[in-house]
């Protein structure tokens, strides 16, 4: 599929987005505008600002500006928008626009928030009929995506921070490879509006049939900034790539590709391959010590059934990793090392029942600190290495939990609707960041490509407000994610590429 933050340049191979910032999307006036729309890309934080004029997008005719790419199949748009000022007439929109041709009277859905905050999903079914909508209950979102699913269209809206709020429309007759991007329109042919708009993402999902394990589709290495809520790819690979985390030192993330372990410069968009010896077919479960001085994995040992076995080598590489866990022991899934780094603390699968262990690493002794018969997971340490924070289905639904580091004291700190995973908490020890599945799935699995949100909450609970709208799930943030300053949070994304 083309990758769209260029909007549209197809990668075929791993590259770096600085080698495609140079594309730029084809843009075009729709109908018979009075002053001619543009199109600027900023190549530092990955925005769009785009300008219209336009008497409407309403009726059985447009006109608007449109950015747009041609695409066949199944797809999920995504982006922020924001109107730049208080612009003039209240019915100006922006938002993504689906179209079956060019000509101002097409087909179309266009998913759009106007200036006055009316948010809807508009529809014309045939050429040159009337346009109707579904509105939705929610006043001037940031976050706008328009789905397709065979002849359904969904539109999701949120305000930066809500859930999204959801409609939809059943359509046939559209045609298979339709024309998807980016509009706007002042609703006054004599003014010209702007907006800008972030975050943009064009994606193909896993096919319905695709087998979780075997069958895999490209991901988007991701920056996010905490303080704006402005992510910006910053590399992109056909194949999957999972679970970054940071050097401590700020330059480098670390991820997991294919059983290997990758080192990606952040300033340079290079990769290069950390050395783990013997090691390769290492999981997405590694974490680093807090004095950055070493690197933990979890990779399967073939000669043991493949169990999971945890291992310890310098951040430079080693063909002679250390063993830790033991063999014969069980799946072990490492999450974290104590803040004095003399400690591990993993998920342990004992006699078929998966609990939160630490082990000693100079004995080698394990202490198990959790005793559920349902899935505790996700274990991470605070700074101070008072708590532990984990995940747990114990009460029906995946949610987050902490304990005192000895395992005393276990309490519940998420109570909603939805299953959250793996809680990562900030340098400063004020704030938690998890994996949050809003789809219906098995609450003892964090499966691949799905609807997810990336949440935040205070370290000791409270309302999480979302801080990313993502397709992803498996491999999006199952390690310690954030920066060492605590400004970004890395984490992965899925289209297929």
């Amino acid at each position: 599929m083309k990758n769209l933050l260029t909007l549209f340049c197809l990668i075929c191979s791993p590259i770096s987005l600085a080698d495609t910032l140079g594309s730029a999307p084809t843009h075009v006036d729709i109908g018979a505008v009075k002053t001619k729309g543009t199109l600027e890309y900023n190549a530092a934080d990955q925005t769009y600002t785009i300008t219209a004029s336009g008497t409407n997008m309403w009726a059985g005719q447009d006109e608007l500006h449109y950015a747009y790419q041609q695409i066949k199949g199944d797809f999920i748009l995504r982006a922020h928008f924001a109107f730049e000022g208080k612009g003039v007439d209240p019915h100006r929109k922006v938002g993504w626009n689906i179209r079956k041709t060019l000509d101002g009277n097409s087909e179309n859905i266009h998913a759009t928030v106007h200036g006055d905050g009316l948010t809807s999903l508009q529809f014309r079914s045939t050429p040159g009929g009337e346009t109707q909508q579904h509105i939705l209950k929610l006043q001037a979102p940031d976050v706008i995506q328009l789905e397709r699913r065979g002849d359904t269209y969904i539109m999701s809206a949120a305000r930066m921070g809500e859930p999204f709020q959801v409609t939809s429309v059943t359509k046939a007759g559209m045609g298979e490879t339709l024309y998807v991007g980016l509009s706007l329109c002042a609703h006054n042919p004599d003014v010209v509006e702007k907006a800008i708009i972030s975050n943009v993402r064009i994606i193909t999902p896993a096919a319905k049939n695709f087998k979780p394990y075997q069958d895999y589709i490209g991901s988007h290495l991701e920056i996010l900034d905490m303080k704006t809520k402005n992510s910006r790819i910053v590399f992109s690979s056909p194949d999957s790539i999972q679970a970054p985390n940071w050097t401590a030192d700020g330059k480098t993330l670390i991820y997991n590709s294919k059983g290997l372990l990758y080192n990606f410069d952040i300033a340079t968009g290079k990769t290069s391959i950390l050395e783990t010896g013997f090691a390769n077919d290492n999981n997405n479960d590694h974490v680093l010590s807090w004095d950055g001085k070493q690197i933990g994995i979890s990779h399967h040992v073939k000669e043991d059934n493949r169990q999971s076995t945890i291992y310890l080598l310098p951040i430079t590489g080693s063909k002679k990793p250390v063993q830790i866990s033991a063999t014969g022991a069980g799946h072990s899934y490492l999450h974290g090392f104590s803040p004095d780094d003399k400690k591990l603390v993993f998920t342990g699968g004992r006699n078929n029942v998966y609990d939160i262990y630490t082990i000693d690493i100079a004995t080698k002794k394990e202490t198990r600190l959790t005793h559920s018969p349902d899935l505790d997971d996700g274990a991470e340490y605070s700074p101070d290495g008072k708590k532990i924070y984990f995940n747990s289905n114990r009460t029906g639904l995946m949610q987050l939990w902490r304990m005192d580091a000895d395992g005393k004291n276990q309490e519940q700190l998420t109570f909603d609707t939805y299953n959250n995973w793996f809680p990562h908490i900030s340098p400063d020890g004020k704030k938690i960041v998890f994996l949050t599945y809003h789809d219906g799935i098995d609450p003892n699995d964090h499966p691949f490509y799905r609807h997810v949100y990336l949440r935040e909450m205070p370290i000791d609970g409270g309302e999480p407000k979302v801080i990313a709208y993502v397709y992803g799930g498996q491999g999006t943030i199952n390690v310690p994610s954030w920066s060492p300053d605590g400004s970004k949070i890395a984490f992965v994304s899925n289209t297929k590429l």
